[in-house]
């Protein structure tokens, strides 16, 4: 019988960091803080011309949208332990170890503030998930667990 892939990271048990880096959060609240603002004025505008214009409706509903993503990207946390890899989101993101077929990170060096890194995770069946890792060490950990997958998948 074929033993299933394991990995323990390097930190202990688990190790766990945001999802997204200081820098992007702040750069996706200010953008929702400045739509926000100009969705407030042009409101204002057509109020004071006595309008009730229905297409501002649908640009509420977007607000609301982008709203409740940043509180999620504000929120969500990635971690590695033993069983998987996690990541908190308003539908949580689970992927067991013993699944892992393929694991590749995506990041542009120096931009990791910008552009938010993400790790493709593909399981023995095909399925396929994105999970996004900010921090050094996460970003370290999941090149480790890698290594390691395509390692084990090539023996």
């Amino acid at each position: 019988m074929i033993e299933p892939f394991t990995f323990t990271p390097s930190t202990g048990p688990s190790i766990e960091g945001p999802a997204f880096s200081l820098a992007f959060k702040a750069a996706t609240s200010a953008m929702v803080v400045g739509i926000s603002f100009w969705l407030a004025l042009v409101w204002e505008a057509d109020h004071a011309r006595g309008g009730t214009n229905s297409l501002l409706v649908w640009f509420f509903a977007a607000l609301a949208m982008l709203v409740f993503f940043t509180f999620w990207i504000l929120r969500s946390r990635t971690r590695i332990d033993t069983q998987g890899i996690h990541q908190t989101w308003f539908a949580d993101k689970h992927m067991p170890m013993a699944d892992l077929a393929l694991v590749s990170v995506i990041r542009i060096r120096g931009f990791e503030w910008l552009v938010a890194p993400r790790v493709h995770v593909r399981t023995l069946n095909g399925k396929f998930t994105v999970f996004q890792a900010a921090g050094p060490q996460l970003l370290d950990e999941f090149a480790r667990l890698s290594r390691e997958v395509q390692a084990f998948r090539q023996r």
